[in-house]
C-alpha cells in the first residue's frame, strides 16, 4: 500500500425512492482507497455494502434508486458527473467487478476465450490473436489447468471454484487499478475459499491493484485487508486498520459481531454469542443511532441523536455516543464516515 489516493469516496447518499418511502441505503458514506491497499467493507445483509459498491461503478438501477449526493473521485475526477463512454472506458478496465455467483455472472451461452477475448480487444485494443494469448496467460495465473484447451469450454463446464478462478482471471486482465470484490467466496467450500482467497492476494500484488473486498465474514478481511469499513444502516459505524478493529474495538456493534465469530480456543460448551435483534427497516430512519434497539450499552441520547463520528488515532475513528461524551478522542461533529 502507498500514500498514492487513488479512489475518494465523499459523503455519498444512495437512495432509493419506493411506494412504503425512502430507503437511505447508503447515507453519507466517505472513505479513502490508497493503491494497492485491501479495504474491508463488513457489515449484515441490507447494511448498504453491495449498494456502496455499485454507486462506485455508477451502476445503481434508476428508476427506483437513485445517487442523491456526494462525490466519487476517481483520480481526482468525478465518476458521478462522467459521461456514459467515459464510464464504459473505466468500467471492467480500469475498475473491475467480481460478483459472487459466478454462474450468473457469466454468460452461459458463450465460451470462455469469447467472453475473455472480447473484454481484452474492447478495453486493451488487442488484435484476437494477442487477445487469446493474453486470455490463457491470465487463466495460467489463476490456476486453471490445461489453460490452452479450457479456454474453449463453456461456464457449465467447470466447477464453482473454477468458474470463480475464471471470474477473477478476467477481472484482472486489463491490470485494473481497483478491483470490487463483492462476496467472492460466499458459494465455495472452506477449503475452495482459502484458495481464492490466496490466489487473489497474490495476483493482486504482483499487479499493485487495489481492492475493494465486501464480506460478511471478519475471517476473510482478517487474512487479506490492511482497513476495514464496518458498515450499519446504510453507514460506516467504525473505521480503521485491521489490527486496530480487532485489539482495540470501539464500536459495540463492531464488538457484536467479532464476538459472534467461532473460535478454537474457547470452551466448547460455552454458548455462541450473537447480536440480538434484527437490522432495522432503512425506510425513513430516523436520525438516531440505528444500533440502539440491540445495543446493551444504550443511553438516552442514542434514541434521539446520530452521534458524531470521534477520532481515536493511527485512522482509527468510530461513530458512537459511548466515547462522544468521554476524553480520550478527539470529536468530529461533521457527518460520520
Amino acid at each position: 500500500m502507498t500514500d498514492e489516493v487513488i479512489l475518494q469516496v465523499k459523503d455519498l447518499k444512495t437512495y432509493f425512492h419506493i411506494d412504503a418511502g425512502v430507503v437511505k441505503a447508503v447515507d453519507g458514506l466517505s472513505f479513502d482507497l490508497h493503491k494497492g491497499e485491501t479495504l474491508g467493507i463488513v457489515g449484515e445483509s441490507g447494511s448498504g455494502k453491495s449498494v456502496t459498491n455499485l454507486s462506485i461503478i455508477n451502476l445503481v438501477q434508476t428508476p427506483p434508486g437513485k445517487i442523491e449526493g456526494g462525490q466519487i473521485l476517481f483520480h481526482g475526477e468525478d465518476i458521478l458527473t462522467m459521461s456514459e463512454k467515459k464510464l464504459r472506458e473505466i468500467r471492467g478496465n480500469r475498475i473491475a467487478m467480481i460478483f459472487q455467483d459466478p454462474m450468473s455472472s457469466l454468460n452461459p451461452y458463450l465460451r470462455i476465450s469469447t467472453q475473455m477475448i472480447e473484454t481484452l480487444q474492447l478495453h486493451q485494443g488487442l488484435g484476437k490473436k494477442e487477445a487469446r494469448e493474453k486470455a490463457i496467460e491470465m487463466l495460467k495465473l489463476a490456476g486453471i489447468p490445461g489453460a490452452e484447451t479450457r479456454i474453449d469450454c463453456y461456464p457449465h463446464q467447470f466447477s464453482g471454484g473454477m468458474r470463480q478462478r475464471v471470474m477473477i482471471a478476467m477481472g484482472l486482465s486489463c491490470n485494473p487499478d481497483i478491483l470490487i470484490a463483492d462476496e467472492p467466496t460466499s458459494a465455495l467450500d472452506v477449503t475452495i475459499q482459502a484458495q481464492i482467497l490466496e490466489l487473489m492476494q497474490d495476483l493482486t500484488r504482483r499487479l499493485g491493484t487495489a481492492v475493494i473486498m465486501i464480506t460478511h465474514s471478519l475471517g476473510v478481511v482478517a487474512g487479506i485487508c490492511d482497513t476495514i469499513n464496518v458498515m450499519y444502516a446504510g453507514r460506516v459505524v467504525e473505521h480503521g486498520s485491521t489490527d486496530e478493529l480487532f485489539y482495540n474495538t470501539k464500536h459495540p456493534y463492531t464488538q457484536g459481531l467479532i464476538q459472534s465469530v467461532p473460535r478454537l480456543d474457547r470452551d466448547t460448551n460455552e454458548r455462541l454469542f450473537s447480536i440480538e435483534g434484527q437490522p432495522p427497516n432503512v425506510i425513513d430512519l430516523p436520525d438516531c443511532c440505528p444500533f440502539y434497539p440491540r445495543c446493551h450499552k444504550v443511553q438516552e441520547v442514542c434514541k434521539h441523536h446520530y452521534p458524531p463520528t470521534v477520532d481515536f488515532g493511527y485512522g482509527h475513528c468510530a461513530s458512537c455516543w459511548l466515547y462522544a461524551q468521554k476524553d480520550g478522542g478527539s470529536v468530529n461533529t461533521g457527518d460520520a464516515q
